[in-house]
């Protein structure tokens, strides 16, 4: 093993630029000497410190479940490590020592219920079959353990994957028009581009690349920086697009551009179209989110409520929204308010992504602190306290069923990914969870529904690309694993085409299209 002090100053350089913290990477970078280094920076993908971390990590939880003659650890982790835990001297053995005591507790109690059991049989008599059979029904529903039945992996054919090759950096986005058979992706080139798929275009040769610039010296230069969200209009013919430059910029679907809208005071960390379409809503590092006239491009009105950076925002109706961030607390803002109409607050760590329901009636929020919590605006505590994964959950979606949407006899689902590689499907209206999908050994950063809500993408770090999950709409259960297709580089997003259910795009972390 070889470390040296440059590799390791770089990385730490790599993530304050990437978590928004310019101006300590840059005084870093100085005292450091990063621009005397030999590392090429092209080569590294970002978030590489916080992976070789997780890595880290996910060893000493390994270490922790392993003795010392090499044997498994015969205690089963009670909740992952945290990365403070992880560099606590002793970590293995308090944890170890932690978990049997644990576990002596668990056998005890048993021990104690059975005995009781036993004799209230006894005092019963025939009674107790009954019984006990109900209450055991009563306690499969509440350890909510049912998991998926899966066939084996099919490879997906060859003639049937679409690789587009174009971009010169990382893809982080990508995004379906809803109306043609366009596709957007956006990359860490300083380009987005659009795509035409439709089938009389010959594959992957057509593209309009949207040059992402900032005026410099009277000049249009390259911005170098990486184009991380992206959104079209409803009616599909605008496009809109958020830069770690700072600016947000719509595009038309020909590839012109349309107008800059710069008014954030750094990286843009999501964004998104009203139904409508005159508005567009922009989240930012600056810790503030901005509704902006979409025909003019002016900003309409700031929202500085957020105590730390905006990490995701979404439209519950065309002038209302909520906005999440690393302050751990969600707002509800509208046009022309001055202040939040609805804070909600429970969550004890990091909000990583909000989506309200087709209804506009339910919020759901997924944190750090591993739980999901669904929200409604009638009351200020959380409707429910979803507590199933074990490590930080990434992203969340609504399946496109139920009321308000074009499937209204089917049941409302919400799908979860977390980093503990696992993807769960909630039934919001009982609070639970009704199935867990196991397939996948890494973090999931990426789940969709396709249209029909019948089948349920996942994108993990493991390199798998997609997994298709029928979710049996009317029966509101998950049967089998539909295809799984490898990747050679991590993945990170994945979306399904509008116009075909099973027509779907995988975005890799570090692929070069």
């Amino acid at each position: 093993m070889s470390i040296s002090s440059d590799e390791v100053n770089f990385l730490v350089y790599r993530y304050l630029q990437e978590s928004g913290f310019s101006h300590s990477a840059f005084t870093f970078g100085i005292e450091s000497h990063i621009s005397q280094s030999n590392i090429n920076g092209a080569l590294v993908p970002p978030a590489a410190l916080i992976s070789i971390i997780q890595k880290g990590l996910q060893y000493v939880e390994a270490e922790v479940s392993i003795n010392e003659d090499g044997t498994l650890f015969d205690g089963r982790p009670i909740e992952s490590l945290s990365l403070i835990d992880a560099v606590m001297p002793d970590v293995v053995q308090t944890r170890q020592q932690a978990y049997r005591d644990k576990l002596a507790q668990q056998q005890a109690a048993a021990a104690a219920a059975a005995a009781a059991t036993n004799q209230q049989g006894s005092a019963k008599n025939g009674e107790n079959t009954a019984n006990g059979e109900e209450n055991g029904a009563h306690t499969i529903a509440n350890n909510h353990t049912d998991m998926m039945e899966v066939d084996g992996d099919v490879e997906i054919p060859p003639n049937k994957a679409v690789v587009l090759r174009g971009h010169e950096s990382e893809v982080f986005i990508c995004a379906w028009n809803p109306v043609s058979d366009l596709l957007a992706s956006g990359s860490g080139d300083s380009t987005a581009r659009i795509w035409n798929l439709s089938e009389n275009s010959t594959s992957g040769s057509t593209q309009l690349v949207l040059r992402h610039c900032i005026r410099e010296g009277g000049q249009d230069v390259p911005s170098n920086k990486d184009v991380t969200s992206l959104d079209w209009n409803s009616e599909g013919t605008l496009l809109a697009t958020g830069s770690y430059d700072g600016f947000a910029r719509i595009w038309t679907k020909d590839g012109n551009l349309a107008s800059t809208l710069g008014q954030h005071k750094g990286p843009i960390f999501a964004l998104k179209w009203n139904k409508k379409g005159n508005f567009i809503l922009s989240a930012g590092v600056d810790k503030t989110t901005i509704i902006w006239d979409a025909h003019t491009g002016e900003a309409k009105q700031q929202f500085p409520f957020h105590s730390a950076p905006a990490l995701d925002v979404d439209w519950q109706s065309n002038n209302t929204f909520a906005s999440c961030s690393t302050d751990m607390c969600i707002h509800v803002c509208k046009l022309g308010q001055d202040r939040p109409i609805k804070t909600f607050q429970g969550h004890t760590n990091e909000v990583n992504a909000i989506k309200w329901d087709p209804t506009g009636n339910l919020l759901a929020s997924c944190s750090d602190d591993m739980t999901l919590k669904i929200w409604s605006m009638k009351q200020d505590s959380c409707v429910h306290d979803l507590q199933a994964h074990n490590k930080e959950i990434y992203t969340i979606k609504w399946s496109p069923t139920g009321p308000g949407t074009n499937n209204p006899n089917a049941n409302l689902m919400l799908a979860s990914a977390s980093f503990d590689s696992t993807v769960r499907l909630w039934d919001v209206d009982r609070g639970i969870c009704i199935h867990t999908l196991t397939k996948h050994q890494e973090p999931v950063y990426s789940v969709a529904f396709s249209p029909d809500g019948r089948y349920l993408a996942s994108g993990s770090f493991d390199n798998m690309c997609t997994h298709l999950e029928y979710t049996g709409i009317a029966l509101l259960c998950a049967e089998k694993l539909f295809w799984s297709f490898l990747s050679f580089q991590p993945l990170l997003s994945i979306i399904l085409q509008p116009q075909r259910a099973l027509s779907f795009l995988a975005r890799w972390f570090f692929s070069l299209f």
